[in-house]
Parts: structure tokens; C-alpha cells; sequence
């Protein structure tokens, strides 16, 4: 059977070895060196995070939650009432409508909250991007591994009609030999 990645590449792919890129190649490999090529992307993945990403996906998943759309809302109808009772108690307020200070706040939270959401997208798609290619690798491989399996099963099938053929020959010479003692008996 096949042992080399260069014969794997020719007979299953269909093309040279060295015409395959980096990842079919170690496809090639692992099929050749009957070895497995799934792994934990997602470990991997996380092995290399800096404190600065982990902290942008755990912004991202926060602000992107019901807890902060709550908290968030909260502070808004708090910061309203509080300013609104204020202004009609005392007829002074810190932040008079059409509350700027308010929307300062808000528009700074927009701003530091927004690339840190986008930094988390960043490492999403990258993740996305080696799950893919992780699964084209493992669907690759897979794929070769049923064709060898099909070319075993041929082979096999092939010598069992070898086998058959011969074992019918050695038959009908045997009733040949038979038909002669029966007619020479006769």
C-alpha cells in the first residue's frame, strides 16, 4: 500500500506533491503516517490570548448582554428622575435638560466601548478563520482515508475474484474428470 505523502498526493489527489499547499501537504502526511489531525483549535486558540484580549472579549460580552442593556437603562431613568426632581426642587441641576453632560457620557462610553467590541470581533473571525481551516484539514483527511478504504476494498474485491475463478475452474475440472470415469465406467 501507500506509505509516502508523495504517492498519496499523486494517486488520491490526482496532482505532484510539491503543487499542494502548506496544509494539504500535512494532510498528505498524516494520511501517509497513519496519524490523527484533529485537534483542539479552541485550547490553542486561548493558549495564546493577552490579558488586553481576554479583557476586550469580556467588555464585548458584557456590553453586548441584557445585564448591561438593565443596568444601562436603570442609569438612565435614574440620571433623568434625579436631575428632573432637582430642577423642580431646588430650580438648579447639574445637568439641565437637554442633559449634555448626559450625553457626553454617553458618547465617551460609545467611544471606548466600540473599538474594544471591534478588537473582540477581530479575534472572533481569526478564531472562525483556524476552526475553519482546522475543519478543512480533518475533511480533507477524512476524505482521502475513504478513498484508501475504497481502494482496499477493490483490491480486495479483485482477489476474491481471482479466487472464485480459479476455484470454478478447479470445479469444472473436476466434474470434467468425473464425466470421463462416468463415461469410461459405462
Amino acid at each position: 500500500m501507500m506509505k509516502k505523502p508523495e504517492d498519496i498526493a499523486e494517486k488520491l489527489l490526482g496532482a505532484p506533491y510539491a503543487s499542494l499547499d502548506e496544509r494539504t501537504k500535512k494532510v498528505a502526511r498524516h494520511v501517509a503516517g497513519r496519524k490523527h489531525i484533529a485537534r483542539n483549535t479552541a485550547k490553542e486558540f486561548d493558549a495564546q490570548t493577552t490579558l488586553g484580549q481576554r479583557a476586550a472579549d469580556a467588555v464585548a460580552s458584557f456590553g453586548g448582554s441584557w445585564t448591561f442593556i438593565a443596568i444601562f437603562a436603570v442609569t438612565l431613568v435614574v440620571w433623568v428622575a434625579l436631575n428632573s426632581f432637582i430642577l423642580v426642587k431646588y430650580n438648579e441641576a447639574f445637568d439641565v435638560y437637554p442633559y449634555i453632560l448626559l450625553n457626553l457620557f454617553l458618547s465617551m462610553l460609545a467611544a471606548i466601548q466600540a473599538p474594544i467590541i471591534l478588537m473582540s470581533q477581530n479575534r472572533q473571525a481569526e478564531k472562525d478563520r483556524l476552526n475553519a481551516e482546522h475543519d478543512y484539514e480533518v475533511n480533507l483527511k477524512a476524505e482521502l482515508e475513504i478513498m484508501l478504504l475504497h481502494e482496499k476494498v477493490d483490491l480486495l474485491r479483485e482477489s476474491q475474484w481471482s479466487e472464485l475463478l480459479a476455484i470454478q475452474k478447479e470445479q469444472l475440472r473436476i466434474l470434467g474428470d468425473l464425466l470421463e470415469r462416468r463415461r469410461a465406467a459405462e
